[in-house]
């Protein structure tokens, strides 16, 4: 496994993150507990959820899971960068009651202790706001951090689903009133299919010395040989990679990156997981599998070498928007 720092921070966490967001509602606790322990025997060391994963009735499910297995002992809570989340509502028929979600001091009080309880741990690495709240200022969220990091429940904040400008606000508040450290790393839709983050979320993320966390590195299996699969029987596409096919346009493209990839002899999930390592200010995708065979085949991908050529042919496939302003403005 490869390593490096998390944004500007000290931290140093593996080049693919573990995303454990089928742990529960796909992927029982005996193979969740199975894919952490060959992750960690892999050397990742870093590991994401959010205290609504689990879904409906059985949000915090996927927090309990992690914190069953870090419960086996074995030096595996030290070992993990623990990462998770705050905003969603926890509250199972999805009618909160008020200040049970969102990102007031008080909801980040109680949903802090909530998820250290499930995980069975006394501290969290990172804390990530999942979305932003509009109607909260960053003064109280980070009054209400410099609490929890002055208790050691938590020691690390990062964003997920900010826009550029809300990091920026983000940071310079904590920066000009508090004098701390802010965001730290920040979460976003990123992957060959989906390059909208390069117009200005990448960009403010690496001015502020931030960590970009590419989720749904594949684009919902888009981007995983969806159409060489479909011809040779096996799993069919589902949810936005099927409604993407549905399109002759996206279908094409799709069919040329595969071709493309064929062509050189790599598999595609491999590599739009490489092609992700090789972008400016990427610590690492978030790789959430639900066996242990896809989580092999994404540890492959830390050690591939994509050549000039065929980088060249994927931007041609998939162009990115260019630079911020001009994508938009010239």
């Amino acid at each position: 496994m490869k390593y490096t720092q998390l944004g500007r921070t000290g931290l140093k966490v593996s080049r693919l993150v573990l995303g454990t967001m089928n742990f529960g509602p796909q992927t029982d606790e005996a193979d969740s507990h199975a894919i952490m322990e060959a992750a960690l025997g892999a050397g990742i060391n870093f590991f994401d959820t959010a205290n609504v994963y689990g879904w409906g009735e059985n949000k915090g499910r996927t927090e309990s899971i992690i914190g069953n297995w870090f419960a086996k002992g074995g030096e595996r809570r030290d070992k993990v960068v623990l990462a998770t989340k705050v905003y969603g509502n926890m509250a199972a028929d999805g009618d909160a009651w008020p200040n049970q979600d969102k990102l007031s001091a008080l909801n980040i009080r109680r949903a802090v202790d909530a998820s250290l309880k499930r995980l069975r741990t006394d501290y969290i690495d990172v804390y990530q706001f999942h979305h932003i709240d509009r109607n909260t200022p960053f003064e109280e969220i980070w009054q209400a951090i410099d609490v929890l990091v002055q208790q050691g429940k938590i020691l690390y904040v990062g964003s997920s689903n900010f826009p550029g400008y809300k990091i920026a606000q983000a940071n310079e508040i904590a920066a000009r009133r508090h004098g701390t450290i802010g965001l730290v790393s920040e979460q976003c839709l990123y992957n060959l299919a989906e390059r909208r983050a390069e117009m200005e979320v990448i960009p403010a993320a690496q001015d502020y010395g931030l960590g970009v966390i590419p989720w749904s590195p594949l684009h919902g299996g888009l981007l995983g040989g969806v159409i060489k699969k479909e011809v040779q029987g096996g799993r069919r596409a589902s949810g936005r990679a099927a409604d993407t096919l549905a399109d002759p346009t996206a279908r094409a493209q799709i069919q040329s990156y595969e071709d493309l990839l064929d062509k050189h002899g790599v598999e595609p999930g491999e590599a739009a997981l490489a092609w992700l390592l090789t972008r400016p200010g990427v610590t690492g995708p978030i790789v959430g599998p639900r066996t242990a065979e896809q989580l092999e085949s994404a540890l492959r991908a830390v050690d591939l070498e994509l050549s000039d050529e065929l980088l060249t042919g994927l931007d041609e496939i998939f162009p990115g928007p260019g630079p911020s302003p001009e994508a938009f403005a010239w």
